[in-house]
């Protein structure tokens, strides 16, 4: 009973302290230790192996992937690729199609493998501009930013974001398992989300809301005074303003890298292909846009440590799992999960779900679940294809909650708001739909 409360009890202060903003590799300790002394185990046995051995454990695994991606991302800030493509979707699709243009912005870049946060600070300037010439409310930005970004690009087939290479060493899969109704899940994800945030957006709009910045008042401008006086602003001609990359070169190495890690997983690990796909992307751009690349050694040095903080991050709260994981308790839900009526795959889809809700990390979430539950699951005899992108939609739902690192900082670092202006639509379109959406890829693979 116990062993029961300080679970729940260490769970919900996970939450708690990582909404309050303390740092996540403190708030994982703080958790770990509740849940060790209420469960009975040795303290020291708890931290010094098995926290210890859940953090180094997933580290190792994944660490490099980790900085193979942190130093594409900055390499793509840093030639200005990124803000090439920005650029171009806006010019090509243009303020009347403001929010579908940040969306696809940020889509192209996540989906190409670029760094989350790189893409929200590359994307957020165009963001602004969009909005500001189209008059629609800035609080709608972070929502378009999140979507564009984890909500379906990091769940698809073929992705090479963490949270689709992760399941491909429990499940002995590649990038691109999980068939036709994996597509078919994220093609539901990217068009109904983007018509519901259209709707709200529109909405919003219908009911008097127009562009302000956060704490603001709403301008009473006119979209075209507004668009006159960007039209002012824009730089001049090359050499007077910003010069970005032609977007063929930015674009290249975002394809190099899905093409790569799709083909070369075929013949390697998926791990591997990833490797050597992030690898060869990062050496193209250089090797394309050189002459934007001031200062080489600088973005691997930027790159390597974003890369540390971001892995020691998520192997803080895996450590957390791992202890969580020695507590009776623990093995009671994961049998009740296993065990729960309805089709397999559904204590799956809940128990991935459900840590990476708690946790605030899709790929801290599968570093904990699948370690555990995927070889009660292979013993089951289910399709692995099936199982990986189960897991992979699981990770994508309730890891938005508000506690989330990628939502904080999009919301207050990236574009200055409050959860209580922007969270709304985020909740929506990247809670509320993925996980619908799970619901539904249970469902069909279960009955094909």
């Amino acid at each position: 009973m116990l062993g029961m409360f300080g679970l729940i009890a260490s769970l919900i202060l996970l939450m708690y302290l990582t909404m309050k903003g303390i740092n996540i590799i403190v708030a994982a300790i703080i958790s770990a230790i509740l849940v060790a002394l209420t469960g009975g185990l040795n303290l020291e046995t708890a931290m010094t192996d098995h926290y210890m051995t859940g953090f180094t454990g997933y580290f190792k695994s994944w660490f490099l992937i980790f900085l193979l991606g942190a130093i594409f991302g900055k390499i793509m800030q840093e030639t200005k690729a990124a803000d090439s493509i920005a650029n171009w979707v806006k010019n090509t699709l243009g303020p009347s199609r403001a929010v579908f243009a940040v969306v696809a912005a940020a889509a192209v870049m996540t989906y190409g493998g670029v760094s989350l946060f790189v893409v929200g600070f590359a994307v957020y300037p165009i963001a602004v501009s969009l909005f500001r010439v189209a008059n629609l409310p800035h609080r709608f930005i972070p929502a378009a930013l999140v979507f564009g970004s984890i909500s379906f690009t990091m769940t698809a087939p073929g992705s090479p974001e963490i949270q689709n290479l992760i399941p491909t060493e429990y499940f002995g899969t590649k990038p691109t398992a999980g068939g036709i109704i994996g597509v078919l899940m994220a093609l539901i994800i990217m068009v109904v989300g983007g018509i519901l945030l259209g709707k709200m957006v529109k909405k919003a709009v219908q009911n008097g809301e127009t562009f302000s910045l956060p704490n603001q008042p709403a301008s009473n401008e006119s979209a075209a005074a507004l668009a006159e006086e960007l039209e002012a602003q824009k730089p001049g001609p090359k050499g007077e303003g910003k010069e970005l990359p032609h977007i063929l070169f930015a674009i290249l190495p975002l394809v190099s890298v899905i093409v790569l890690l799709n083909t070369i997983s075929n013949f390697t690990s998926s791990t591997g292909a990833a490797l050597i796909s992030l690898a060869s992307g990062i050496f193209l751009a250089c090797v394309l846009m050189f002459k934007f690349l001031q200062d080489f050694w600088s973005a691997l040095a930027k790159g390597s440590q974003d890369a540390l903080i971001a892995a020691a991050n998520t192997c803080a709260v895996v450590g957390f799992g791992s202890v969580a994981a020695q507590v009776g308790a623990f093995n009671t839900v994961v049998d009740g999960l296993v065990n729960l009526p309805g089709p397999p795959l559904m204590g799956l889809a809940i128990a991935v779900t459900l840590i990476c809700g708690i946790t605030g990390s899709a790929s801290g979430g599968l570093g904990i679940a699948l370690p555990i539950l995927s070889p009660l699951y292979l013993a089951q005899g289910l399709d692995p294809g099936a199982m990986h992108r189960i897991s992979a939609l699981a990770s994508g739902g309730l890891d938005s909650l508000p506690h989330n690192g990628y939502v904080v900082t999009t919301i207050r670092a990236i574009c200055g708001e409050s959860h209580k202006r922007s969270y709304g639509p985020i909740f929506i379109l990247s809670v509320v739909m993925p996980t619908i959406v799970l619901a539904l890829a249970v469902l069909l693979y279960s009955i094909f």
